[in-house]
C-alpha cells in the first residue's frame, strides 16, 4: 500500500511540477509585454520597461509580489491583446516598508488603459485601501483606450473612480506617490496631482488634460509637448510637480528617500513570533492530484505551509469535510479552514468527493470563524470545494439554513482573510470558502485550481440535456454521433472557462502561485493586514437554528 501511495505521490508531483512549469513560461511571455520592438524603442528614448523600473526601486535581495499579471489574458484578442491589462503590480519593499506599487506600461497600446486595465487598477487600490499601504505610482500612459471608452470611462467601477480613491486613501493618511516617467494625459492628470508628492523626468515625463494634436484642434495654438506639459513646465511654472530629474533612475531614487522619511504608524497587533520552518516544504506538490480527481489528506498539504508542521485541530472528529485548526505561517497566528476530500460508498461502488460541505462541517467552520475574529487571529481558506451535500436527506437536514450559518460568519468576519484555491471551486461552496465576492485580503491559485458554478461533467451534461430537448421540440431528430460532437464542444468550451487563466483573467483571483510559494504569500499578505489598526467589531446578524 505504502508503495502504491508513494507512485501516486510521485506522479502527483511531477505532474503539478509541470503544471507550474508551463504556467511560469505563459509568465514569462506576459513579462515582455508589447515585444521587443516596443521595448527597443522605450531603450532608446532612455525609458526603463515597468519591471526595470521596479527592480530597479524595490530594496536589493527582496521580493515582488506581483498580483494581477494574467489580467486580460487572452482577453482583447481583436485589439493586438493587451498583457497584465498595461499595468504591472504588487507588493514590493521600497526602503524597508511594504508598499503598494503599480507601474503603467507603454509598451502596451503607450499604457492605454482596456475596461480590465481599470478593474486590475482599482484593486491594487481597494489592497492598499483594506491594508493601509503606501501607493507608489509609476505613470506612463496614453490615457482612456478610445475604442472601447464606453466600456471604461462613466460607470462606478470605471476609470473615473481611481481619482475617488485617491481622494479617500488620502483622507486616510495613505502615502501615495507619482512618478511620472512619461506620459500622463486627460483624466489620467489628475492621478499624480491628487498622489501626495509628484515627480517628473525632464524630456519624457509629461502633464496635461490635451495634448498638443487637441490643443491645435480645440483652440487653434500650436505648442510642443514639453513646453504645454513638461518637467520644466509644471515645476517652474504652474506649479504642478515637486521635483523634476533628468533621468528615471534619479527619479526613483527620490522616491526612495521619501518612503525612507515616513513615520511609522500603529499596527493590528497580529500575533507573531519567531518563524520556525515548515515540515517537508517540497513535498507540497505531490498531495494534490493535478487533475483534482483523487482524495488525499489535506492535513499533509497544511504540515507544508504551517511552522513545524504543527496543527492545533479544532474539532477534529465533527464535520471531517472542513478541517479546522490554529496554527502559525511565517510566525503569524492563523486559524486555517480547510476542504477535506472523502471517499463515499454509492450503489455502483467507491466515488471519490472533493469537499463536500455537509451540516456538520457547516456549523464547525461557522464556530471556529466567530472564535477566530473573537481572538483576532487572521483566517486562511484553502479551497477544494465541489458544493454543500445534496439529496433528501440533506435538505430535510437543514442544509441551506446551515450553508447559510457559515456564509453569514464568512460574509461578516471581521479579521483578515486569504484564500488560496488548492483544487476545485465550484458553486456556493466558493462562497461559503471565502470566494473573491466575499472581500479577501487575497485571493490566490494553485495551476490546477477550477472554479465554476459545478463541475465540468455535470455542467456539460446539463446543457446537452437542455439543448437536446430544445431541438427535439422543433422535430429534429439528434444521433448518438451528432449528440456526442455536441457534448464534446459544451466540454471543451466549459473547461476553457472553469481554468484558473480565465479566472485570472478576470481577476477572479489576484494572482496564480507555484504551490511552493504559499506560504510565502500568506505570510507577506498577513503583513500588508497588520498595517491597518482598525478592526471592526464582529457583529453576524441574524442566525438561523
Amino acid at each position: 500500500m505504502a508503495k502504491k501511495h508513494d507512485l501516486q505521490f510521485n506522479k502527483n508531483e511531477d505532474k503539478m511540477k509541470l503544471l507550474w512549469s508551463n504556467t511560469k513560461r505563459m509568465l514569462e511571455k506576459i513579462e515582455e509585454g508589447g515585444g521587443k520592438k516596443a521595448l527597443a524603442k522605450n531603450k532608446a528614448r532612455g525609458k526603463l520597461s515597468p519591471r526595470e523600473r521596479i527592480k530597479y526601486l524595490i530594496d536589493s535581495g527582496s521580493e515582488f509580489t506581483e498580483l494581477g499579471a494574467f489580467a486580460a489574458y487572452e482577453m482583447y484578442e481583436e485589439y493586438g491583446g493587451c498583457p497584465a491589462a498595461g499595468t504591472v503590480s504588487g507588493l514590493g519593499y521600497v526602503s524597508g516598508r511594504q508598499c503598494m506599487i503599480i507601474a503603467n506600461d507603454n509598451t502596451v497600446k503607450a499604457g492605454a488603459w482596456f475596461p480590465m486595465t481599470g478593474k486590475k487598477n482599482l484593486r491594487m487600490q481597494e489592497i492598499a485601501m483594506e491594508n493601509h499601504l503606501p501607493v507608489i505610482y509609476l505613470v506612463d500612459s496614453a490615457g482612456v483606450f478610445l475604442p472601447m471608452q464606453d466600456e471604461i470611462f462613466p460607470d462606478k467601477e470605471h476609470f473615473g473612480r481611481v481619482f475617488r480613491n485617491n481622494a479617500k486613501m488620502s483622507a486616510m493618511g495613505i502615502t501615495q506617490i507619482a512618478a511620472v516617467l512619461g506620459s500622463c494625459v486627460a483624466g489620467g492628470a489628475y492621478l499624480p496631482i491628487m498622489s501626495d508628492e509628484t515627480l517628473m523626468v525632464e524630456g519624457n515625463g509629461s502633464i496635461f488634460l490635451a495634448g498638443p494634436y487637441l490643443v491645435k484642434a480645440a483652440i487653434g495654438e500650436e505648442v510642443d509637448e514639453q513646453t504645454l506639459g513638461g518637467a520644466k513646465t509644471h515645476n517652474e511654472i504652474s506649479g504642478i510637480a515637486d521635483y523634476n530629474f533628468p533621468n528615471e533612475k534619479e527619479c526613483l531614487d527620490q522616491v526612495k528617500r521619501i518612503v525612507n522619511k515616513m513615520g511609522e504608524k500603529p499596527k493590528a497587533g497580529f500575533d507573531r513570533i519567531k518563524p520556525v520552518a515548515a515540515k517537508t516544504p517540497k513535498k507540497i506538490y505531490g498531495y494534490v492530484s493535478p487533475d483534482n480527481t483523487k482524495t488525499y489528506d489535506v492535513r499533509n498539504v497544511i504540515s507544508t505551509i504551517v511552522d513545524g508542521g504543527e496543527l492545533d485541530e479544532f474539532k477534529k472528529d465533527y464535520g471531517q469535510t472542513i478541517v479546522t485548526g490554529y496554527a502559525r505561517i511565517d510566525g503569524w497566528a492563523v486559524g486555517i479552514v480547510a476542504n477535506q476530500r472523502e471517499i463515499i460508498k454509492t450503489a455502483k461502488g467507491e466515488m471519490q468527493i472533493g469537499g463536500v460541505i455537509y451540516n456538520d462541517s457547516a456549523d464547525k467552520a461557522a464556530r471556529f470563524i466567530m472564535n477566530c475574529n473573537q481572538k483576532k487571529i487572521p483566517l486562511v481558506f484553502l479551497q477544494d470545494v465541489t458544493g454543500f451535500m445534496v439529496g433528501s436527506r440533506s435538505e430535510h437536514a437543514g442544509i441551506i439554513k446551515d450553508g447559510a450559518k457559515l456564509v453569514n460568519a464568512v460574509s461578516n468576519s471581521v479579521v483578515p482573510k486569504i484564500t488560496i484555491i488548492i483544487g476545485n471551486s465550484y458553486g456556493a461552496g466558493n462562497y461559503a470558502m471565502c470566494g473573491k465576492a466575499y472581500d479577501p485580503r487575497f485571493i490566490y491559485a494553485w495551476p490546477n485550481a477550477k472554479l465554476a458554478v459545478m463541475g465540468g461533467a455535470q455542467a456539460a451534461k446539463v446543457l446537452l440535456q437542455i439543448q437536446v430537448a430544445s431541438l427535439k421540440k422543433k422535430g429534429e431528430t439528434i444521433d448518438p454521433k451528432t449528440e456526442a460532437k455536441m457534448l464534446k464542444d459544451i466540454m471543451d468550451k466549459y473547461e476553457k472557462q472553469t481554468s484558473p487563466y480565465y479566472s485570472a483573467a478576470r481577476l477572479w483571483v489576484d494572482a496564480i502561485i507555484d504551490p511552493g510559494k504559499t506560504r510565502t504569500v500568506i505570510s507577506e499578505g498577513i503583513k500588508a493586514a497588520n498595517n491597518n489598526p482598525k478592526i471592526d467589531e464582529l457583529n453576524v446578524g441574524v442566525f438561523q437554528v
